[in-house]
């Protein structure tokens, strides 16, 4: 298993930035990466990474404004959110899963593809 513990969230304004965390502890994860959840919305991907040479995938909505990455000594997984807008504001959660996929699979942005989720952080983006 792998247990994903997210921290770092809260209350930015319009244009910040914030970093979140993520501890991984047990099993080595193959990819790991952030979802999150709106009030109201479904669940999106937001970023993900493979773990063993840091390729990444990152949704139309946050690229060029949010960069995941992993620090391996520490086994943490980070998302650092710049340019933030009010629409980034939900409950943001870790995932995790043993398996690495091949580059460009669609696993590593769907929810399927990962079978540890954190408890979720809450980011509100708001003046």
């Amino acid at each position: 298993q792998v247990q994903p513990v997210e921290s770092g969230g809260g209350l930015v304004q319009p244009g910040g930035s914030l970093k979140l965390s993520c501890a991984l502890s047990g099993q080595a994860a193959g990819a790991t990466g952030w979802f999150r959840q709106a009030s109201g919305k479904e669940r999106e991907f937001v970023a993900a990474m493979r773990w063993f040479d840091a390729y990444t995938r990152y949704a139309d909505a946050v690229k060029g404004r949010f960069t995941i990455s992993r620090d391996r000594t520490k086994k943490t997984v980070s998302l650092q959110m710049n340019s933030l807008k009010p629409e980034d504001t939900a409950v943001y959660y870790c995932v995790a899963t043993p398996r690495a996929y091949n580059t460009g699979s669609t696993y590593y942005s769907d929810q399927l593809g990962y079978e540890y989720w954190g408890q979720g952080t809450q980011v509100t983006v708001s003046s």
